[in-house]
């Protein structure tokens, strides 16, 4: 099996910032050179503040989303509050290294705002866990991306600036990378709400940043 063709075809970006994190992805789904969808989603919610972006084989991250979904509402239920960023990391850690001999052919980035501030994990196929500090991409547009994230990125950057930034970061991997395009999904998370943000929004951003 060639696992490579499983990881490619998207472009998803996390951005770690003072007042929250944001989350973004382009919307192309790609099947080898056929174009899928060019509405895929590709970024979920998973908690009341905690969002997850995903890159690879759709099914496998569909299954993926509906398990930490429910397992994130039983520990609510339980614990009477919600698992902090990094508890859900490594939940989903356990479960990919658990299936490591038939693994799940996905990139994943976890991030939200919880009891110890704004956080984003990166987690591989294999179950590998990294917490972000700064910025993170995934997926085939991932090169181009980090090369606008590394330059433009500063400290003490807040959601707002984010923001431009993961747009910018999407929006130049869409015009160089064949299998990420279309609309980009955008999800802003702070500790007062989670705001996914309306297309027109989006659009209008990725106008301003044009010009």
């Amino acid at each position: 099996m060639d696992n490579d063709k499983y990881l490619k075809g998207t472009t998803t970006v996390g951005v770690v910032c003072t007042d929250g994190i944001v989350l973004a992805s382009e919307q192309r789904a790609t099947m080898g050179n056929f174009i899928a969808s060019k509405t895929a989603k590709k970024v979920y919610q998973i908690d009341d503040l905690v969002a997850m972006t995903t890159a690879g084989s759709v099914g496998d991250a569909q299954q993926l989303v509906r398990l930490v979904n429910v397992e994130s509402q039983l520990y609510k239920m339980r614990r009477n509050e919600s698992m902090t960023i990094k508890g859900i990391a490594t939940l989903m850690s356990n479960f990919l290294n658990a299936n490591r001999y038939y693994p799940m052919m996905v990139q994943l980035l976890i991030g939200g705002v919880d009891k110890n501030g704004p956080g984003i994990y990166s987690l591989d196929a294999l179950g590998g866990s990294i917490e972000e500090t700064r910025i993170s991409a995934t997926g085939s547009g991932s090169p181009m991306a980090y090369g606008v994230l590394e330059d433009q990125y500063r400290e003490e950057m807040t959601v707002k600036e984010g923001l431009d930034l993961a747009i910018r970061a999407i929006h130049n991997a869409t015009k160089r990378d064949s299998a990420s395009g279309e609309n980009i999904d955008v999800v802003v998370i702070t500790k007062e709400a989670f705001r996914r943000l309306d297309p027109e929004e989006v659009k209008s951003i990725r106008t301003s940043l044009s010009k």
